[in-house]
């Protein structure tokens, strides 16, 4: 099932999401496959659950954007270990449609996380993978990529889509 991508304004975006307890349950499989489902619609190569109106601690990756599913990931309850290094790059937010700011981010992380089974592993990105790793994380927290950016933009990232929902093109 591909689920709408919910829209920066909608208040799960801005909230810290639950963490998730029970695993290997058909339901939580069924999620993490309908997640993945729409990322691919919506281009992504990252989805978290709260994008999706779901307030768990769920992230889905993929860096290949589906062209090669050995590239999968499934974060369940991600925690950043370790961060080192820097990249400023482009970054944009399938929950915010049309907006790219340069973010800084660190260049290399390790996360520690649960897969579908609830089995801890850790891994660890460089450059868009470790990109990803971070944004989702970031959503889990209840946190959006324009965080990152200066008040100024931040700002007027805020003001462009308070236009664009008083002329009836944003939610």
């Amino acid at each position: 099932m591909i689920y709408p991508i919910v829209k920066y304004g909608d208040p799960v975006l801005e909230q810290p999401a639950e963490t998730v307890t029970e695993f290997d349950t058909p339901e939580l499989h069924k999620l993490v496959e309908d997640m993945f489902e729409s990322m691919y619609a919506a281009h992504g190569v990252g989805l978290a659950a709260p994008q999706i109106g779901i307030g768990r601690r769920i992230s889905v990756i993929d860096p290949s954007a589906g062209e090669d599913h050995s590239q999968r990931l499934v974060l369940i309850n991600p925690e950043v270990i370790k961060a080192e290094g820097g990249q400023n790059e482009e970054e944009g937010c399938l929950s915010l449609p049309g907006f790219r700011e340069q973010v800084k981010r660190a260049k290399r992380v390790t996360v520690r996380a649960r897969n579908v089974r609830g089995e801890s592993f850790e891994i660890t990105g460089e450059g868009l993978l470790a990109r990803a790793l971070l944004h989702e994380t970031d959503h889990l927290k209840g946190r959006l990529f324009f965080s990152h950016v200066s008040p100024l933009k931040r700002d007027l990232i805020r003001r462009k889509v308070r236009k664009l929902a008083k002329a009836g093109e944003w939610g």
